[in-house]
């Protein structure tokens, strides 16, 4: 499915009308830009920056705690923005931009606790920051000079996977794990523990992520699967991978599935925290589809304007997750506040470029290093053969 096509391949499927809507899922009238979707989620933030109501969430943050996603937000685009020029001038391998997707990614990390685990997909570079890797280990794998990137049992989040929804089946195993050994669904809130995992519109397609859901549903695992709709799977949009929207997925596994906002920060925080409580409670699973749109390249060696119409990024644009949070912010901070946080990030980017270079490749042979835990018979000659074959040009 990921094939890239001109906007003039990328047929239409007929739209089916959609079914009664009890009443009560309906959110309150509200602004909304046109053409936006009927129901583009929970909201809690509009795009102009004022709050409005939703019957089934309020909103949890605080005024310190929306500056706290502000920062945040501020920074991973600034770092994104760093990385992307690395990337063009030959110091990273490749990046894998998240321009657009700060608040699905800060307002759901921001919900995670002390007990939980992240699965992530390989965009989650917000989430990593905001939970506390040094900036510097999310590139390490993309620079090339590691198999991965940061300690997990540290940050308690897993290092990234790069084949489609594989985290997904990870982290119901993770998951079922935490209920074998009493660390979730106790009823102990110093004790219970959930897991976090995210995936992509794209990975929903993937057999991996349906089985997934399968065995979350039938275990009752403590999951959040949070899918970060972005619109495009590299150049395949979502109408073409489902007639309905993603979260309504869950429905046919029979667990909960709330679709979301997901450039509204607040929304994304207060739908993860329930999510997380319920998996943590004893609940079971929960499928969360944050709809958002990824206002960058696929990743660094896509060319995005071969498929994303000049118009659709436009009005994505007008919806930016971080000038919805500023506006809101805007009548209770000083102006030189936006200032500072700005410098910080700056600063921030300018520390990730110096600990990039600083990033020396490993002697070549550490490549067969950490492939298994005890070394095959297979891999031992073969790391005496290359070790041979490098020490004969010296």
């Amino acid at each position: 499915m990921n094939v890239v096509r001109g906007p003039e391949l990328i047929a239409e499927r007929p739209v089916r009308p959609p079914g009664p809507v009890p009443a009560a899922a309906v959110p309150p009238a509200m602004s909304i830009p046109p053409p936006e979707p009927a129901d583009s989620g929970v909201r809690l933030l509009a795009p102009d920056g004022t709050r409005v109501t939703d019957p089934r969430f309020v909103a949890l943050a605080d005024h310190d705690l929306c500056r706290t996603f502000y920062s945040s937000m501020v920074l991973a685009r600034r770092l994104d923005e760093e990385a992307t020029a690395l990337q063009r001038q030959g110091e990273l391998v490749l990046w894998i931009p998240l321009r657009g997707q700060e608040a699905a990614q800060v307002g759901s990390a921001a919900a995670i606790r002390v007990h939980d685990f992240v699965f992530p997909s390989y965009r989650e570079h917000a989430v990593a920051w905001h939970l506390g890797v040094p900036a510097a280990e999310v590139i390490r794998l993309l620079r090339g000079v590691s198999h991965d990137g940061w300690d997990a049992a540290k940050h308690h989040m897993a290092n990234y996977a790069i084949v489609l929804a594989s985290q997904t089946l990870h982290a119901v195993g993770y998951g079922m794990g935490m209920v074998f050994d009493g660390a979730a669904g106790t009823g102990d809130p110093d004790r219970d523990g959930a897991v976090l995992v995210y995936l992509g519109d794209g990975a929903m397609s993937q057999g991996d992520a349906n089985e997934a859901f399968v065995w979350a549903a039938s275990f009752g695992a403590p999951v959040v699967f949070l899918c970060q709709n972005n619109q495009w799977a590299i150049s395949t949009p979502t109408r073409r991978q489902s007639a309905m929207q993603l979260a309504r997925r869950a429905d046919g596994f029979g667990f909960p599935g709330v679709r979301v906002d997901g450039n509204d920060v607040l929304a994304m925080h207060a739908v993860t925290t329930w999510a997380l409580e319920h998996a943590r409670g004893g609940g079971g699973p929960v499928l969360i589809e944050a709809n958002t749109y990824r206002m960058a390249p696929h990743t660094t060696s896509d060319d995005a304007t071969r498929y994303q119409p000049a118009a659709e990024l436009a009005i994505w644009r007008a919806r930016d997750p971080i000038d919805r949070l500023r506006l809101l912010l805007a009548a209770d901070v000083a102006a030189g506040w936006f200032d500072e946080v700005r410098e910080h990030a700056d600063d921030a980017a300018a520390d990730l470029r110096r600990d990039c270079l600083a990033l020396d490749p490993p002697p070549a042979v550490t490549m067969f290093g950490n492939v298994c835990v005890d070394e095959t018979v297979d891999q031992r000659t073969q790391r005496e053969w290359f070790t041979a074959y490098r020490d004969s040009f010296l």
